[in-house]
């Protein structure tokens, strides 16, 4: 099998810019909108806000590779690590793990790639596991790095990574050209075109034995923050999550080749779809701050109880709304009371009610 990696002019990528270069503009405009959404909001909100996408951030790129993080724990770390108020919850490590890693992230954008950096993110991302032999380090076992599927007699091989022989001299040159294509270097590249490429190539080199596409996407949120100047803060790995199979598809068509016109296209509208995607959440939690002046003092615990975990919901809500049983589940109430503290939200005018009888439904009122 050819991949990219063992054709002669690696890792000379190849691409068609003039196709790249529309998109590339309607970054550069999306991000002026996300910028401008984000200053709407206090100090204190804008930590909120942070921690919010955040962790649906950290949540998202782990359950990618298959890893269900609770939510609220991965916030409380993100808490921690910014030195804000959080609750006492148990913490497990992946959960601390990816945490610290974000936050790195975020307040290292501005500094070059280095071999320490991605070390420090592998060694925060596996804590206490036990199944590697290196953390913290690039692989060095003899085995070929192979992504598989299917049976285990008769495995699909997706993608066979270079040998580890050749991982130092393969990073060294990847940290150089990331470093090197940076908007204030000496051969800078445009923003979607160099994080989708640095994603691309990183992948390809796969240098840890596990975590790769973690950091990965970690590395394009860098590329991404660097050349706006500020962290992006857009959904990347929610948007990726959401159409996971397509992700995988390019990765492997596009292992295959040097020419990744494709790719970059790929990359650049999913990226561009992410930003709409914070642009939603963002106003979703403009409304849940406004939501919460209204109400405030208003609600029994039972009615906040259930709205918090509306909230947790995100944008889309529960999908086909709150019901009378979803209410019982969440505040432990009886039916009756039930009946009565949904009918008080209704004429509050908390919550929207719809349907009738079996089918009635109930979705939070955020005009």
């Amino acid at each position: 099998m050819i991949w990219n990696w063992t054709q002669p002019d690696w890792p000379q990528f190849t691409y068609d810019a003039a196709s790249l270069a529309p998109l590339e503009n309607q970054f550069l405009l999306s991000s002026g909108e996300v910028i401008g959404a984000v200053r709407h909001f206090k100090d204190e909100d804008r930590d909120l806000l942070r921690i919010e996408l955040l962790s649906d951030e950290a949540v998202k790129t782990s359950e990618i590779e298959g890893e269900m993080l609770d939510r609220q724990s991965v916030q409380s770390s993100l808490r921690r690590q910014l030195g804000l108020a959080s609750e006492d919850r148990p913490v497990k490590p992946q959960e601390r793990g990816i945490a610290e890693m974000m936050i790195d992230v975020y307040q290292s954008w501005h500094t070059p790639l280095d071999h320490p950096t991605l070390y420090r993110w592998h060694a925060m991302l596996m804590t206490e596991n036990r199944h590697l032999e290196t953390i913290g380090g690039y692989r060095t076992h003899a085995d070929a790095m192979q992504i598989v599927s299917g049976r285990h007699d008769k495995p699909a091989i997706h993608y066979e990574a270079p040998p580890s022989l050749r991982i130092p001299t393969e990073m060294e040159s990847y940290i150089d050209w990331f470093n090197t294509s940076a908007p204030d270097a000496g051969l800078p590249l445009p923003p979607l075109t160099r994080a989708g490429l640095g994603h691309l190539y990183f992948e390809s080199i796969h240098p840890f034995e596990d975590g790769n596409g973690r950091i990965g996407r970690a590395l394009a949120e860098k590329s991404l923050a660097q050349s706006l100047g500020r962290p992006s803060l857009i959904a990347l790995a929610h948007t990726i999550e959401s159409a996971r199979k397509t992700y995988y598809d390019q990765l492997e068509r596009n292992q295959r080749t040097l020419d990744v016109t494709e790719w970059l296209a790929y990359f650049a509208g999913t990226v561009i779809k992410a930003q709409k995607t914070t642009l939603e959440r963002v106003a979703f939690y403009i409304a849940k701050a406004h939501f919460y002046d209204r109400f405030r003092g208003r609600l029994n615990d039972r009615q906040e109880q259930a709205v918090a975990r509306m909230f947790r919901e995100g944008p889309q809500g529960f999908k086909g709304g709150l019901s009378a049983e979803n209410y019982i589940a969440i505040a432990r109430a009886s039916r009756a009371t039930t009946t009565r503290d949904l009918a008080d939200l209704v004429a509050k005018g908390a919550l929207i009610r719809t349907g009738e009888r079996r089918h009635t439904r109930y979705a939070l009122n955020l005009d």
